[in-house]
């Protein structure tokens, strides 16, 4: 199948994952680990073989040691073992890391390694067992609008942070990197924009409408502590900055999914 998806192809990228929150990691780790390793292997071994002129891999923020300083620089990638939660999908996707820079070494081969943070946007994964912050807040808070609940509940204690990258500004990112970057080393993309968790729900829940209670479950993980990325040798390097606000892009991932209700 890998061999037929890259055939008389030129460039390749390599977006495909099977991913979910900290629920669904902790969940089914060991199948996120064997999905996400085999098939980016796979591709980029077919592509090779195939004389893809370039191949594109979308690895992950979760690759990120669990203490990593913040912001986040693409040097400390390996200063650490990831946070536990997420650490086999987030090893699995950092492995193409070491693929990538292993076939430009010995075959000459064109790949290149881009770390998204979060992604949101419209189209998003609303799914409750298996979606990510973002979405599931924002259904959380537009069911218990419209069915007049007192509260929600979130998980953990709401002091985590993380970093959000719209999915326009994602694609233009990639397309650049895709167009202008060629280079070994892996190179972060995001917003640059650190939030708090308990500052992004007060955020949906104002954009929403829903003026009830938080009610924090403490006994679920927060996750990774802080999240937030050096973005500056994307600028440098593809000339790539993110232009939506989180505000913004919130406002029309809660209208996409408004309409999907209709």
């Amino acid at each position: 199948m890998a061999q037929k998806a890259v055939k008389d192809i030129d460039i390749v990228i390599h977006l495909a994952a099977k991913v979910g929150g900290i629920g669904l990691n902790q969940q089914i780790p060991g199948q996120l680990f064997y999905d996400n390793l085999i098939m980016g292997i796979q591709l980029m071994e077919s592509a090779r073989l195939a004389k893809v002129k370039k191949f594109v891999a979308i690895g992950t923020v979760c690759a990120y040691p669990k203490f990593t300083p913040v912001p986040f620089k693409e040097e400390d990638l390996w200063n650490g073992y990831p946070e536990e939660t997420n650490s086999a999908y987030g090893l699995a996707k950092k492995m193409l890391l070491v693929q990538a820079q292993a076939y430009r070494q010995q075959y000459g081969f064109n790949a290149i390694y881009l770390l998204p943070v979060n992604l949101y946007g419209p189209g998003d994964n609303f799914d409750p067992s298996s979606s990510h912050v973002i979405p599931a807040l924002i259904k959380k808070a537009v069911e218990a609008k419209r069915n007049n609940e007192p509260s929600i509940n979130v998980w953990g204690t709401g002091n985590a942070s993380r970093e959000f990258l719209y999915v326009e500004d994602a694609a233009k990112a990639i397309v650049l990197a895709t167009l202008k970057y060629n280079q070994p080393e892996p190179i972060n993309i995001g917003s640059g924009i650190e939030i708090t968790i308990k500052d992004l729900v007060a955020t949906i829940n104002k954009l929403v409408g829903f003026t009830g209670q938080i009610i924090w479950d403490k006994s679920k993980p927060d996750g990774q502590p802080r999240r937030c990325l050096d973005t500056s040798k994307a600028l440098k390097e593809f000339g790539f900055k993110a232009e939506t606000d989180l505000k913004s892009g919130l406002q029309k991932t809660i209208d996409g999914y408004l309409s999907s209700l209709k």
